[in-house]
């Protein structure tokens, strides 16, 4: 297969990145003159350069706290993974598992996660361990439900011919559930990834002493709202990249799902 020219690959990168790049670098124009033209209060909104000038003067505290907020989600994210595919292809594969363990799992959901914080530093301590648990319950449910929704919604007549070819229900499960539960599992990968970040920063904000939270909060108790600002941008770039990443596997793994 013949390579394509550079010249060709940079007007497709162009067509696919360059619309949100311009958008983006618009939404920032716009920010920096709105603070100039209103001369609104760096206390209150702080233009997008007077950001920029906080994050390298704070280049090293922001990547220290940036590194513990992207480990404990990870390390959440992770288990999610793990244990919301699991459960998910169980739920999908198993109507009484389905029937049993779904109304639980949308129970649980709808509890707000900040409320489970102060319990599980209760349990674990200040530190870590709550930002990866929280960023590991917030990031859990979309991937049980979008598999367990890809399991059971496979078309009747598709186990029927199957059926009458003499398949068996694990022969339907590892044939067709397995292949058609993908495409569902990184659509959810890249909802949870971004939630995941979420929970971390929810927890690093009530109970740390470390993470991109814990900066944002210490940053706001002395008024340096720049600083406050730089955090989320940090956290913006991070979910973002998570989200790019997830959605490169989906356009490399389950492509033949997509027209």
């Amino acid at each position: 297969m013949a390579k394509q020219p550079v010249s060709q690959l940079v007007v497709s990168a162009l067509k696919e990145y360059g619309l949100p790049v311009l958008v983006f670098m618009a939404f920032f124009a716009a920010w920096e003159a709105a603070v100039e033209i209103f001369d609104i209060p760096e206390f209150v909104l702080p233009s997008p350069s007077r950001i920029l000038l906080s994050m390298r003067q704070t280049f090293n505290i922001i990547l220290m706290h940036s590194y513990a907020t992207l480990e404990s989600t990870l390390i959440g994210f992770a288990m999610s993974i793990v244990f919301g595919l699991g459960l998910g292809l169980a739920v999908g594969y198993s109507a009484i598992i389905y029937r049993a363990v779904y109304p639980l799992l949308v129970a649980f959901n709808t509890i707000p996660k900040v409320a489970i914080v102060p319990i599980l530093v209760i349990w674990f301590g200040v530190g870590k361990v709550p930002a990866i648990l929280t960023a590991f319950l917030i990031s859990f449910f979309p991937i049980v439900v979008n598999v367990a929704i890809a399991l059971a919604t496979i078309e009747p007549e598709i186990k029927d011919v199957l059926r009458s070819l003499g398949a068996g229900k694990r022969a339907i499960f590892i044939k067709i559930g397995l292949p058609r539960s993908m495409p569902y599992f990184f659509g959810s990968l890249k909802v949870a990834s971004t939630l995941a970040f979420v929970g971390a920063v929810i927890s690093e904000t009530v109970a740390s002493n470390e993470g991109t939270g814990y900066l944002m909060i210490a940053a706001s108790s002395r008024f340096d709202v720049p600083l406050v600002f730089a955090g989320l941008l940090v956290i913006s770039f991070l979910g973002i990249s998570l989200f790019l990443v997830f959605a490169l596997l989906e356009k490399k793994l389950v492509s033949w799902a997509y027209r």
